[in-house]
């Protein structure tokens, strides 16, 4: 019995991490790509261990090339030109650097020579290791700076030993440079994935979930009445800015790196303003912060009186629709990439229901079929008109009081994100609006 157990905790294993496999496979097809294409650089640099007369050119460093495959090849065209031209430029300077102290330390004699070497090898290496430290290096030369430590000291300290380090060094160098080669053509050429794509997809899609939460949270709080399959769908819309806060930032800030590495292609050419997206995204998790919290006053086990909540419902509902509007002609313009001619409108229209929710917040206390106060406040009342006579515990009033807060706090900080879009559309020299704002001329 434990051994039919073993087995069949085996099989349920296996079937379980096949099942994992198909999901990665399913939800991005690209994957199953690159991994042929990984398989093919590495193929086409093997040829220089099976054939002969390619053996013979570069002997035995033909593993450097294989190493080099291995090392490089990333997803992303940006990320495997990045690495690629970090190690080929790291190699060519490491090894100059590393060849010419090598022949100044053969002038100083046999006994000295070690002493130099040493001395050369900790001073170039401690200064070089210094540069990882500055920010500007760190993020775009990083791997650059480590290959070249590694190179250095492989080139200056085996030419102690070895008597043909010049012919050494340039085979190495070939064999690296024909990987870094057979990476960049391959990723380039077969089904390439463009790091800047990514990146600019990621961003508007993430403008659309924001969107979709929104209308989600909103819909969730005021429609309590509604059937649980008609809250099924807003429940889910209403938990999308989740995808935008996790590991958000990290991939953006990767993808925005490696995007500034690739050549022109598609829509996009040199001098790209990859940066702007990274502040789009800044300004769309600061208003989704803001989302969650709204979603956990929602989800809060402290309700609001009913009717207070259908007293200001229309004006939250018609703002939500307006937030809604804005950041998916937000989503349009980013995936377009072509200015629209409505988006003034709409933030007009946004500040309008931005006003029309302040004016039902001070109507409120007016509307409200409270017991008439005592007549001592009765005659405060009538000495100061703005003192409100709401007989009944804070803690019922402030849950509606923070949602309505926090929706009137996300329109601002829409328009943080309607800013940031509108500078990247100067600066990537969007296309210009067609036509009229139809919005405008409906309304």
């Amino acid at each position: 019995m434990r051994l039919m157990g073993l087995i069949l905790a085996l099989k349920l294993n296996v079937w379980m991490f096949w099942e994992k496999m198909r999901e990665l496979a399913v939800d991005d097809p690209r994957r199953i790509f690159h991994c042929f294409k990984v398989g093919l650089a590495l193929t086409l640099v093997s040829l220089f261990y099976y054939i002969g007369p390619l053996y013979d050119g570069v002997g035995g460093t033909a593993m450097w090339g294989i190493f080099t495959v291995i090392v490089i090849f990333e997803c992303t065209v940006g990320a495997t030109l990045s690495k690629g031209l970090n190690r080929g430029m790291a190699t060519l300077v490491a090894g100059a650097f590393g060849f010419v102290v090598y022949w100044l330390a053969s002038h100083f004699g046999e006994k000295a020579e070690p002493v130099v070497l040493g001395i050369s090898v900790f001073f170039i290496v401690s200064a070089v290791t210094f540069l990882r430290f500055i920010p500007a290096v760190k993020t775009q030369f990083d791997y650059g700076v480590l290959i070249f430590i590694l190179t250095f000291s492989l080139v200056s300290i085996s030419g102690y030993r070895e008597n043909k380090l010049f012919e050494l060094a340039h085979q190495r160098l070939s064999t690296i440079a024909i990987g870094g080669f057979m990476c960049i053509v391959i990723s380039i050429f077969i089904c390439p994935i463009w790091a800047g794509e990514e990146l600019h997809q990621l961003i508007t899609c993430n403008i659309e979930k924001l969107a979709d939460s929104l209308d989600g949270c909103v819909f969730e709080y005021f429609n309590e009445s509604a059937s649980t399959a008609d809250n099924e769908e807003p429940g889910q819309k209403s938990q999308a800015y989740t995808s935008v806060l996790i590991n958000s930032k990290a991939t953006e800030e990767s993808l925005a790196k490696f995007a500034q590495w690739e050549p022109p292609h598609g829509r996009f050419w040199f001098w790209h303003p990859w940066k702007q997206y990274l502040k789009i995204s800044a300004a769309i998790r600061c208003c989704t912060y803001r989302v969650e919290a709204l979603n956990g006053s929602i989800n809060s086990e402290i309700k609001a009186p009913k009717f207070m909540k259908k007293h200001i419902s229309d004006a939250c509902m018609k703002l939500s629709s307006q937030f809604s509007m804005v950041l998916k002609e937000l989503a349009t313009t980013t995936k377009s990439m072509r200015r629209s001619s409505n988006i003034e409108f709409l933030v007009s229209k946004m500040n309008c229901a931005v006003e029309d929710l302040r004016n039902a917040l001070d109507s409120l206390p007016h509307q409200l079929p409270l017991p008439l106060p005592p007549p001592s406040i009765e005659a405060m009342k009538e000495k100061n008109p703005c003192i409100w006579t709401i007989n009944m515990p804070l803690t019922e009033v402030m849950p509606l009081v923070v949602v309505t807060s926090l929706l009137i706090e996300i329109a601002g900080r829409i328009q943080g994100v309607v800013d940031a879009v509108n500078e990247l559309a100067i600066l990537a020299n969007f296309k210009p609006a067609v036509g009229k704002s139809k919005l405008r001329d409906n309304n």
